[in-house]
């Protein structure tokens, strides 16, 4: 794959933030726009522990569905303390995805601001994604296309996004928002999966304190080098285009996806992956 380091700053205002990143779609890293948070000086595995730690979270890992099993569901449950131990002892592939705050932890609110950047943002979904090391994330763009601020807070993780036009090489499985789930795009294979070695897009190793800008409808593969905290920001776009997409996905594409999984069981998955893979071939061949 061709990959480019992504632009980053110790600061940035909101002019140019717009015209240098926002409105080309570029990704960005900012250093120090949480150095004044609560959250910054706060936020700790033992911080969670015991501020959040009765609330049950659902967990997720990175094996793939299979037969019937719909996708993206939870392999189990467990209260927040308990999990903490789980990143303190060892490596582990569970993760908590979206973790809501104003649904579970209100109390966190004050320990984190929106950034003055010149973009509205959506503030009824400030999420968490806590991670163990060594576990990731399938490359995946989100099924609302908005532009989303990733703050890193605790420990270290790569991140490797593609635009969104490059999805003919990305081995994007029909009726998802998601690549092919056998794939590490951290360790391409490439006589497996040729069509990677035409994909172009950005990779960052994104550290405690610095927020990951990532545009509307960018891909992302994320690997947890260490225990990893983060909050995300989202301000949803105003394109059109994108808002009809969205209501695609969630009113018919997602419906009819779980439908077929329903009643095809692993045939329908088999089918999608080989749909993958000859568009893949079709995007190499049409170079």
């Amino acid at each position: 794959m061709r990959l480019k380091d992504v632009d980053v700053v110790d600061s940035i205002e909101a002019k140019e933030f717009l015209t240098n990143y926002i409105n080309p779609l570029m990704p960005l890293v900012v250093r120090g726009l949480s150095k004044d948070w609560k959250a910054h000086h706060n936020w700790s595995l033992d911080y969670f522990a015991q501020n959040v730690g009765e609330v049950e979270v659902p967990l997720y890992n990175s094996e793939p569905a299979k037969g019937k099993e719909l996708s993206r569901k939870p392999v189990t449950r467990m209260l927040m303390k308990d999990y903490i131990e789980l990143l303190k002892i060892g490596p582990t592939d569970l993760r908590i995805f979206f973790f809501n705050i104003l649904q579970k932890a209100p109390q966190l609110v004050d320990d984190f601001k929106y950034p003055d950047l010149g973009i509205k943002f959506f503030k009824k979904l400030p999420v968490l994604f806590f991670g163990g090391a060594e576990s990731k994330v399938l490359l995946h763009y989100d099924i609302d296309f908005a532009n989303n601020l990733h703050f890193n807070f605790i420990g270290e993780k790569e991140v490797i996004l593609f635009p969104y036009d490059q999805k003919p090489f990305l081995y994007h499985v029909p009726y998802s928002i998601v690549s092919m789930e056998s794939i590490e795009f951290d360790k391409p294979d490439y006589n497996k999966y040729p069509a990677l070695k035409y994909a172009k897009g950005y990779r960052v190793r994104l550290k405690p304190g610095e927020m990951l800008y990532i545009p509307s409808g960018y891909w992302h593969y994320i690997r947890y080098i260490t225990p990893s905290v983060s909050l995300t920001l989202r301000s949803f776009p105003d394109s059109f285009n994108k808002r009809m997409k969205f209501l695609k996905s969630i009113l018919f594409t997602m419906h009819y996806d779980n439908l077929m999984r329903k009643f095809k069981g692993q045939n329908w998955i088999d089918y999608k992956n080989k749909k993958a893979i000859e568009k893949a071939e079709k995007a190499i061949q049409s170079r």
